[in-house]
């Protein structure tokens, strides 16, 4: 006898869920394998060049190329390696092409459908979404590695708000990829490099951890609040006021700030005629 359209759906996502991580795993060989196979091959191409100029156009193309890949490596598979392509994408830690490349991705970030979030929503305070909102925009105001951001008004207070919920299963292929990266860091300080890798990844791997619980991000923003207003009369920063009961591991509510995304920052300056470059 047959099984029901349902279970037959369920028993594909339980086993599409159990292989992901193997899925990811390959998918993150393959591509590192190919940018770092790519970098060995132009460094053995230039040894045999003399002209300086020639070598530094080779290694220009090759940068292009390995900017490219790598942006396909992190835009495909997100989660961790988006937050890779934002510590990588500045100017003291890659090459230019690479940071062209990869600041594109700073707010790329896939957002997660919104019957998910209400369930997360709903779970994390055993309340109905109705029940807690009076609306709650679809389209999320923003999206990241670990969490996106949604505008909506608390039928309680009718304050406006910003909802951080997190990524359903984002955790955990975050700490898969971490894996890979340490075992990666590994092969490279063995084989390539005289610098210390792993120990860099390891403290990737405990700060990401630490990002993952908003209670703690919660108590945190409340004491730097406290501290800018106990110091300053008029605070130079402003910091989002936590709301009160509406604070979980998945879910942050605070109250909603309007703000230029830092990305539009240089653009909004010379609008309002600061020059981006001056002093301050």
């Amino acid at each position: 006898m047959p099984l029901p359209l349902a279970q037959v759906q369920e028993l594909r996502d339980r086993l599409s869920d159990r292989f992901r991580p193997w899925s990811r795993s390959a998918q993150f060989w393959v591509r590192a394998v190919d940018i770092y196979g790519s970098y060995k091959v132009c460094q053995l191409r230039t040894g045999f060049v003399k002209d300086e100029e020639e070598r530094e156009a080779m290694w220009e193309q090759q940068h292009e190329i390995g900017a490219q890949k790598m942006y396909s490596l992190c835009s495909e598979l997100g989660g961790l390696f988006l937050k890779a392509a934002q510590i990588l994408g500045k100017p003291d830690l890659a090459p230019t092409a690479w940071v062209k490349r990869l600041v594109t991705l700073c707010d790329k970030a896939p957002s997660t459908p919104i019957e998910v979030v209400r369930d997360v929503v709903e779970k994390q305070f055993c309340k109905s979404f109705d029940e807690i909102f009076d609306f709650f925009e679809v389209e999320p105001v923003g999206s990241a590695s670990i969490a996106q951001v949604h505008r909506a008004r608390l039928k309680s207070s009718k304050t406006d708000v910003a909802v951080k919920v997190q990524h359903p299963g984002a955790e955990q292929l975050m700490m898969v990829d971490i894996r890979n990266m340490q075992a990666f860091a590994l092969f490279l300080q063995k084989y390539d490099i005289n610098f210390d890798l792993f120990s860099a990844t390891k403290e990737m791997e405990k700060q990401i951890c630490y990002e993952f619980d908003f209670v703690r991000e919660a108590r945190a923003m409340e004491r730097i609040r406290e501290f800018l207003r106990v110091s300053n009369k008029k605070p130079p920063v402003m910091v989002p006021r936590v709301i009160p009961g509406m604070i979980s591991r998945e879910v942050l509510v605070m109250e909603f700030i309007q703000g230029t995304p830092i990305m539009n920052l240089s653009n909004e300056m010379s609008k309002r005629g600061i020059d981006p470059a001056g002093r301050f």
